[in-house]
């Protein structure tokens, strides 16, 4: 017995969404299934929270004193001109690199802490 699946899809394609929910129920009861999301997953993935980061965000959090020596770290690190180096450092907090690798993401914290801005690494 040879299942006619594009006959199966266009009669789902036409049936309404109470329809749909009562085939879902029959399908469940009938197999002994469910349509739920798996769990397993969502626990699979927390579980890899325990493992090193290998890539880091660098942010902004506050731009001390000497603004204008963050500002020309910030254009130093991200290559934007200076204006926009400018409204990255007054907007912050903000994300200055993303996913940069751990030891690229210490030295740009390092520079940036040496002329007074408070960074986080996330």
């Amino acid at each position: 017995m040879a299942l006619d699946t594009q006959a199966i899809i266009d009669q789902l394609k036409d049936a309404s969404i109470l329809e749909l929910n009562d085939l879902v129920k029959a399908i469940e009861e009938e197999f002994d299934v469910t349509a739920a999301a798996p769990v397993a997953a969502a626990g699979a993935a927390g579980g890899d929270a325990g493992a090193e980061k290998d890539s880091f965000d660098v942010e902004l959090t506050e731009s001390g004193q000497e603004k204008v020596k963050v500002i020309k770290e910030v254009r130093a690190i991200t290559g934007l001109g200076l204006k926009d180096s400018k409204d990255l450092v007054d907007g912050a907090p903000k994300v200055i690199k993303e996913g940069v690798a751990k030891d690229d993401a210490n030295e740009m914290k390092e520079k940036l802490e040496a002329v007074g801005a408070t960074v986080t690494l996330k």
